[in-house]
């Protein structure tokens, strides 16, 4: 029996040259590669990129042309016309059926439930996103960033040009180590310049952390529920992981934790966000702070923080990291970044690995050799300056005006029983609805009218947030936002046989 691949591919290589170069641009065109109104390369550009005669490229043209995919204008060349059958180019998408994932996305060691949920969001037509909770650039003084940027540019304008070597720092600017070793000090960490590593985001330094003090097979305790980014890592590291409890009041349960120690031998790794943890907004009170330090030390385990939400915290009283009880041993990894808090776009933060210091610099460079210059100096010319100061302030008191207006939108239009803290930073809110509830169909039926959300069963490997979900507070709460939320309490409701709340 013949292959109905192997037939197709033979039918095609069976037509001229110019309807097989046609098909490919034709496909680039339903792909969305080419769009309507796009200029068509030109007749030189064709005959140069596939090597082929004028008269080629000129039948191939007008094959397209004939077929009402391209339409010829005298003196300019061809462009791209809208599609009249198939796939309508310029036409808004159908929100009729649900999103369905690339059938050739493939997720395998990357925790495949998540993935296909961010593969679905991604997209999806949304305009409406309340599943991601990077705040949007108008919240950000980009004035202050560019003029910096500019400067420093003007200054040094090699700086583009010219690399690090791996003899230079291994790739981290000396004004950038000194101004995190002096933000460091101010918190009560004590660390050396030479100790600071920078790092792209902080996804890539618990990554890092990770695979410094972890071999295949290993466990890592991580809180429960936690970012769903953290449980892709993991799996992409070929470690296991292990939930702990987390409480909306103090945080990871030291107790369980200890218990895990104890039946556990190959737990060797405990990654917690202490403050404004992620997705509850938990603030780790001090004295379980210096609980969970001594226990990890305890038993010889990498204690990885991630502190990116510190910064977002609106107590006037100083923030002090789970680093600074680790004075000695030097079991505790600290990690930061700032692109939730200073410049998305920059995406710069940067590590201390502890004891494991100096494998994490050499697992840095084989795997991403040095963080590019710019953003190390931007950020050390940045941070602490009085401008960013008063920006990072206006943010925070803009952020908890939005988590209110929401957790008000919530009350008014969710089902009866929904339930939700308050966090004193942050953002988001973290939702718990009646546990007949599921937030996966939410976020199917959802995306149908154009809302992205977070599921919470994105957050843990478990199943047991299946009735919960993050809600991002990271947009101003205009009457867009106060539509959708409207929308989807009145989808919430009708889950769970609840009369719609006006």
């Amino acid at each position: 029996m013949l292959n109905p691949v192997a037939l197709a591919r033979t039918d095609e290589a069976a037509l001229p040259l110019y309807q097989r170069l046609a098909g490919d641009y034709c496909a680039a065109m339903e792909l969305g590669t080419l769009k309507a109104g796009e200029r068509m390369p030109s007749v030189r550009e064709l005959m140069a990129r596939h090597q082929v005669s004028l008269s080629t490229a000129l039948q191939m043209l007008r094959f397209l042309e004939g077929r009402g995919h391209l339409e010829a204008r005298p003196r300019v060349g061809y462009f791209v016309r809208e599609l009249q059958t198939g796939l309508a180019l310029t036409s808004e998408p159908d929100l009729s059926q649900p999103v369905q994932p690339n059938p050739h996305a493939h997720f395998v060691g990357i925790n495949e439930h998540i993935s296909l949920l961010l593969e679905r969001g991604r997209q999806a037509p949304a305009h409406i996103d309340i599943g991601g909770c990077t705040p949007p650039a108008e919240l950000f003084d980009h004035q202050h960033l560019n003029k910096t940027v500019t400067r420093l540019l003007r200054e040094q304008p090699m700086l583009l040009a010219q690399g690090r070597s791996l003899l230079a720092n291994q790739g981290n600017h000396p004004d950038f180590q000194q101004a995190m070793a002096r933000r460091a000090l101010a918190c009560g960490i004590r660390v050396a310049p030479a100790d600071v590593l920078a790092t792209t985001g902080n996804s890539e330094a618990v990554s890092l952390a990770l695979a410094a003090v972890a071999v295949p097979g290993d466990m890592v305790a991580v809180e429960s529920p936690t970012y769903y980014g953290l449980l892709q890592v993991v799996e992409s590291l070929k470690l296991q992981t292990l939930e702990i409890p987390c409480s909306p009041r103090t945080g990871l349960s030291i107790e369980a934790l200890e218990l895990a120690f104890q039946t556990q031998p190959r737990l060797k790794a405990v990654v917690v966000v202490p403050e404004l943890q992620m997705p509850l907004g938990t603030r780790m009170p001090d004295e379980h702070k210096a609980r969970l330090v001594a226990l990890c030390a305890q038993y010889g385990a990498a204690l990885i923080e991630d502190d990116s939400y510190g910064l977002f915290v609106e107590d006037k009283q100083p923030v002090r990291p789970l680093k600074a009880w680790d004075s000695v041993s030097g079991h505790v990894i600290y990690c930061q970044a700032f692109n939730k808090s200073m410049a998305p776009g920059l995406r710069q933060g940067w590590m201390n690995g502890g004891q494991w210091h100096g494998r994490v610099q050499m697992l840095k460079f084989a795997q991403s050799r040095n963080t590019q210059t710019l953003g190390q100096l931007v950020v050390a010319e940045v941070l602490g300056s009085p401008t960013h100061l008063r920006n990072l302030q206006r943010l925070k008191a803009q952020l908890k005006s939005q988590r209110e207006a929401m957790a008000r939108l919530v009350a008014r239009y969710f089902p009866l029983g929904t339930r939700l803290s308050l966090p004193g930073g942050g953002l988001c809110l973290w939702l718990e609805f009646p546990e007949a509830m599921s937030t996966a169909s939410l976020f199917t039926e959802a995306l149908v009218h154009g809302i992205r959300i977070a599921p919470g069963s994105m957050f843990s490997n478990s199943g047991r947030y299946e009735h919960c979900m993050r809600l991002a507070c990271t947009h101003p709460v205009n009457a867009a936002m106060e539509k959708a939320i409207q929308q989807l309490g009145a989808m919430a409701c009708r889950q769970l046989g609840q009369p719609v709340r006006e």
